[in-house]
Formats: C-alpha cells, structure tokens, sequence
C-alpha cells in the first residue's frame, strides 16, 4: 500500500481551516445574539438591577440598531454555518 502524503497533507490543511472557520461563524452568531437586550422582569426588578450597574443596558448594545445588526449578523452566520454543513453533507452523499 502507498499512501500518498501530499494529498493527506492538503485534505488535513483544508479541514483544519474550514473547521477553524466554522467555530468562528458559530461563534460570532452567539456574540451576536448575546448583544440584544434581555426583555423586562416581571416586577421591575430587571430595572431597577440596571439603574444600579455603571454600564446600564448600553453597555450590553442591546438598544437602538446596533441590536439589530448584531442580530441579523448572527442569524447571518449562523446561515452560513448551515450552508457548509450542508455543502458538506452533499459532497459525502453525491
């Protein structure tokens, strides 16, 4: 049997950094929807726990449309992640 190393090499290469560039996609989409605000408590007590932190409920970037884009680039990258896994499923079953 002969195992021909430079097509390993090339198979191992390409799967490492398509692999990196998966868990950073899905990574950026948990970023993303972490940016939105959170909704209110029951009892005001969300409201009031903000009113006491320094940062209040800007810092998290939930308000405005700077929560917005981070949401649409979430569900973006989330898609993408979908799509490889899908490419990927069509190239093992074809």
């Amino acid at each position: 049997m002969k195992i021909d190393w430079a097509a390993l090499g090339s198979v191992f290469g390409v799967s490492l950094v398509v692999t990196v560039a998966l868990v950073g996609l899905f990574t950026l989409g948990i970023v993303g929807l972490s940016q939105r605000s959170p909704a209110p408590a029951a009892g005001g007590e969300a409201a009031a726990a903000d009113a006491t932190t320094p940062q209040g409920t800007a810092a998290r970037g939930g308000a405005g449309s700077g929560g917005a884009m981070a949401l649409v680039g979430a569900y973006t990258c989330f898609a993408l992640c979908v799509a490889a896994v899908g490419y990927g499923i069509y190239l093992i079953v074809a």
